[in-house]
């Protein structure tokens, strides 16, 4: 990530700062697995001193040159990083601003189906991360984002777009 402060010009002329976050992007997967039931990755986040129950998720690698991972390679990558798992199957289904506010992380979001356990060398979750892998029926899923139980925002949006499409 980058930082800046930018001076802005409001619409009643007087000037302003912004504290600007840069960010190459992110992919996050919605994987659900053969029995109907969405991964799910309980990990300590730091920023907000509590465990959460997110959506395997992982930030685009900027090379050495300073071009941006692919978003459809970074995705297999963080699936099976975090959760040991690949898919058969990917659909990508949103992008989003994950807090426009002050950073320009763009959410890439996936569909991931026909999934299986990762055969031969097998990537890993990053060294700093402690991820615990949690199997919940979708439909319990979507009751806890529904019900306030989830707090990570690319999590809700992809529960909440699962709970639209199985609505239809």
């Amino acid at each position: 990530m980058t930082f800046r402060i930018d001076t802005i010009e409001r619409a009643d002329g007087t000037r302003g700062t912004r504290d600007i976050a840069g960010h190459p992007g992110a992919v996050a997967i919605l994987a659900i697995d053969a029995d109907d039931r969405v991964l799910l990755v309980r990990q300590y986040r730091v920023a907000v001193g509590e465990a959460l129950l997110e959506i395997p998720a992982g930030t685009l690698d900027v090379r050495d040159d300073g071009s941006i991972e692919d978003p459809d390679l970074a995705a297999p990558r963080e699936l099976e990083e975090e959760t040991g798992m690949r898919a058969g199957s990917w659909r990508k289904i949103a992008s989003f601003y994950s807090a426009p506010g002050f950073t320009s992380e763009l959410v890439q979001l996936y569909l991931a189906t026909d999934l299986r356990p990762a055969d031969g060398e097998r990537l890993t979750p990053d060294e700093d991360e402690r991820l615990q892998v949690e199997r919940v029926p979708w439909h319990d899923a979507v009751a806890a984002a529904e019900g306030g139980e989830l707090h990570d925002g690319k999590t809700l949006v992809a529960l909440l777009w699962l709970a639209g499409l199985r609505r239809e």
